[in-house]
This record gives structure tokens, C-alpha cells and sequence, in this order.
């Protein structure tokens, strides 16, 4: 099966790479985009401009991803393993640039993933919407 080109979302990467490489052998395939199921189920629950709520399968996701910000790096990464690895809560921070802005954009998130079939099926994720607010819609 020839490799998918994800180029489109290399703005994105440190998160991908964080989020593959927490989960490790819990899930299948090299890239973010490859380890979440056809029919995933995205929930941000919190209101941000542009954003919806809830995305449906893996079509909207890319549809969605990798405009707003260019992250440079990832930190303070936590896993926490339950269900016997079926659900997994990573805490992390991200670190970039906001592209309509120019100013640096520093953010907290909390996800909650599930897994199913050694992929991720459900991804729920909490995040300082005041950081990104700043970040995002701030003068430069």
C-alpha cells in the first residue's frame, strides 16, 4: 500500500509525532492522520471561532487541520493509560507561531482518546481557550 503524503499538514508535525509516539504500540500506522479511524469521532468542547465541536470521520479532520498555527514544539507530554490501554489521556503543551498574527502561540491541552481495533475512534480535547484566543486573534 503506497504511503499517504501529508506534507499539507507539516505545520502541524511536533503535535503529530507527540501524539504517535505516545501511543505507541497501542495503535497501527507511522503518521497522526493514519493511526485515527475512518469514522473517528473529534470533539473539542470549547467554543473557538472557525472550529466546529464535533468533527465526523477522518475526511473532516484533514478537511480541518493545520491552517491557523505552525507549532515548533511539544512538551510536558503525560500519558495515562486505563481500561487495559483502550483509553488513553495525554496532557501536553504546544508551542508555535499563529500565522495571521505573528505572534507566538503557547497552549495546555488535556485529550481523552479511545481506542478500538488499534486505532484512535474517539478523541475528546480540552485546552486553554484564552491562550488560544490571544494567540489567535490578537494583533501582531
Amino acid at each position: 500500500m503506497p504511503k499517504t503524503d501529508y506534507a499539507a499538514y507539516n505545520a502541524s508535525e511536533p503535535y503529530f509525532h507527540m501524539v504517535r509516539g505516545a501511543l505507541g504500540d497501542l495503535v497501527d500506522g507511522e503518521h497522526f492522520f493514519d493511526i485515527v479511524a475512518d469514522d473517528v469521532i473529534y470533539e473539542v468542547l470549547y467554543d473557538f471561532p472557525g472550529w466546529p465541536r464535533v468533527l465526523n470521520g477522518r475526511a473532516e479532520l484533514l478537511a480541518q487541520f493545520g491552517d491557523h498555527v505552525t507549532l515548533h514544539a511539544t512538551d510536558h507530554l503525560v500519558v495515562h493509560m486505563t481500561d487495559s490501554g483502550q483509553v488513553v489521556v495525554l496532557e501536553y503543551e504546544v508551542h508555535g507561531t499563529a500565522l495571521a498574527s505573528g505572534r507566538p502561540y503557547d497552549n495546555r491541552f488535556a485529550s481523552i482518546l479511545r481506542l478500538e481495533r488499534r486505532k484512535i475512534c474517539h478523541w475528546r480535547d480540552y485546552m486553554d481557550s484564552l491562550a488560544a484566543w490571544n494567540g489567535l486573534t490578537s494583533p501582531g
